[in-house]
């Protein structure tokens, strides 16, 4: 959203974390390069980084995996205790998906991986300072099959549900997955979907973002973004991730192979 007339956007506060100086640096020359960025500190171990993000609340922390005498994954926990509103953006040098899931199980909003251009990373992070998910397609997949396949139905879905009407008895058999029962309290939040959040979320299942999803049915970012947040209340999940699961589950979009 552009800021009002005579308004004066608020920069991104920027908190760096990697044991190398020289990455640190050269991290800080890029970002500050950028408009809208602003790195607030930078810190080499878990313990400083710890301390940096309580007394700075930056907005996104750019954690290195890699901390030399420790692993980042051990201090992310900590980081968005002291930082509660602070965006953690995963920087690695490798591809390990148990430690990728791991990262995004215990926080994480995006992975970006070293061998990426200067600017793939200030694009991520804009997006996860925006509350975005930020991966490549080919990680998202296999995130979200990961997840897809070890994540275990919600305890708190209601045991009794909403009768369903015969038209939206219809529409639930329409979307429901061949040889797969539903429930009738999924079938009545499905049918409740209009035709185009059923699109939104099949693309949110191939893994688009909302950009790509506003050009693929040439409509607005900010519709897009309206369409999202009906589903999330009508599917009752929080989030992408949830989201893209639940489309798996239920038919509304083919699991990643």
């Amino acid at each position: 959203m552009k800021p009002m007339p005579g308004s004066v956007a608020q920069p991104i506060r920027i908190q760096l974390i990697d044991d190398q100086v020289i990455v640190r640096e050269g991290l800080r020359l890029l970002l500050e390069s950028q408009s809208g960025l602003h790195v607030v500190g930078d810190a080499a171990s878990c313990k400083e980084a710890v301390a940096l993000a309580q007394s700075e609340q930056p907005d996104v922390i750019l954690l290195d995996l890699d901390l030399g005498d420790s692993h980042g994954l051990n201090c992310l926990s900590e980081l968005l205790t002291v930082a509660p509103k602070a965006k953690v953006l995963i920087l690695t040098g490798v591809y390990d998906l148990d430690v990728h899931h791991a990262a995004i199980s215990s926080g994480a909003m995006g992975i970006v991986r070293k061998l990426e251009a200067g600017d793939v990373l200030v694009k991520a992070i804009r997006k996860v300072s925006a509350g975005e998910v930020w991966l490549d397609g080919v990680l998202m997949a296999r995130v979200l099959s990961d997840l897809w396949n070890t994540r275990t139905p919600s305890a708190d879905t209601p045991a009794a549900a909403p009768a369903l009407s015969e038209k939206e008895r219809q529409v639930a058999e329409m979307w429901r997955p061949k040889n797969q029962p539903q429930d009738d309290y999924e079938a009545v939040k499905i049918a409740r979907l209009t035709e185009r959040e059923r699109e939104v979320v099949t693309l949110i299942g191939e893994g688009l973002r909302n950009q790509q999803i506003a050009d693929r049915l040439c409509i607005s970012v900010i519709t897009v973004r309206h369409h999202l947040s009906s589903v999330f209340s009508k599917l009752e999940v929080g989030d992408r991730f949830e989201l893209a699961i639940y489309s798996y589950r239920h038919g509304l979009a083919k699991p990643p192979m």
